[in-house]
């Protein structure tokens, strides 16, 4: 009892009992997309709620049918976000969904791990063959079965490359469609599809690569293309969301319209003829922007003013 069919009662009641002894002067609800902002808002102390999947603008762009996950999930959201002291925007896309529900919002981006800006690699590039990365959950969303129809236009140019697929594959129709599409010889040859992965093991991954493609149809910010610049990668990415702030200053990120299948694979195609270069600055401007640390000193700011206010 408790979970999402029942609103959440559970989560919500155990959440106020825990609170009502700790006694907190502020409550931090970290994401609509299950229980955490709505115990939040409920727990009878002041809340401020962060934002990581924009709920009701998945629910839109996927024509949720009444009383599925993302249905519910967008009444929910839509529910919390005006009972908050304040929202917590990943990037300016999200700021600008939410405004209209919560006008008392704060530009503040989630954090790389610390370990994203620790020991970074040399000599990626003197690969002969370039590798690229995808990660995500298998979905339509994320679209890896479109992105592996371009890879596969790419090789049959003349084009010599090899693509690791990585993250959780559901057992639903659309990833077991994926895996079926990776099997043929003259495909699994050059795919190689690693699973889901820890913090280590996806930075092991990003280190033996040399350039992140992350091509969805929708993204509130995209960390992962953060997490790529901040190792030094090239960047291939959806022109949309927050993904447009994570590479904004950057001239190792191309940025391109999510429609656009033959933009994409020109883009990587051009990469790939010239050499792939080295990315030059991002590991810098990550690291300005990205830090645990930069990020934490904001949100002591944040809570201060919402306390102070109170």
């Amino acid at each position: 009892m408790g979970w999402l069919r029942t609103g959440y009662l559970g989560c919500i009641c155990a959440t106020r009992r825990l609170l009502r002894s700790i006694r907190p002067d502020l409550v931090h609800g970290q994401g609509t997309e299950r229980d955490c902002a709505l115990s939040a808002v409920l727990s009878g102390f002041p809340s401020v709620v962060t934002i990581h999947g924009n709920m009701a603008e998945l629910a839109r762009l996927f024509h949720a049918r009444v009383m599925s996950f993302y249905w519910l999930a967008a009444k929910l959201e839509n529910f919390t976000l005006p009972r908050a002291n304040g929202v917590f925007c990943n990037s300016d896309y999200t700021q600008k969904l939410v405004h209209p529900r919560n006008p008392n919002t704060w530009l503040v981006p989630n954090p790389l791990g610390l370990g994203f800006f620790k020991n970074l690699p040399s000599g990626r590039h003197n690969k002969k063959i370039p590798v690229f990365l995808v990660i995500g959950v298998i979905c339509a969303r994320k679209r890896q079965q479109e992105l592996l129809g371009v890879f596969q236009e790419l090789k049959s140019s003349g084009l010599n490359f090899q693509v690791r697929w990585a993250g959780q594959c559901p057992d639903d129709a659309y990833g077991k469609r994926f895996l079926r599409m990776l099997r043929p010889s003259e495909i699994s040859t050059w795919n190689f599809f690693t699973g889901p992965l820890d913090q280590a093991a996806l930075i092991r991954e990003l280190d033996s690569a040399s350039a992140l493609v992350h091509f969805p149809m929708e993204e509130s910010f995209g960390l992962v293309a953060a997490e790529a610049l901040a190792r030094g990668l090239k960047v291939f990415s959806s022109k949309l969301g927050g993904l447009q702030e994570i590479c904004a200053g950057s001239t190792d990120a191309d940025l391109i319209l999510p429609g656009d299948w033959p933009g994409l694979r020109n883009a990587i195609a051009n990469w790939i003829r010239l050499g792939c270069p080295p990315p030059k600055e991002s590991p810098r401007i990550m690291g300005e922007r990205y830090h645990p640390a930069v990020i934490a000193r904001r949100h002591l700011e944040i809570y201060r003013e919402v306390v102070a206010s109170r």
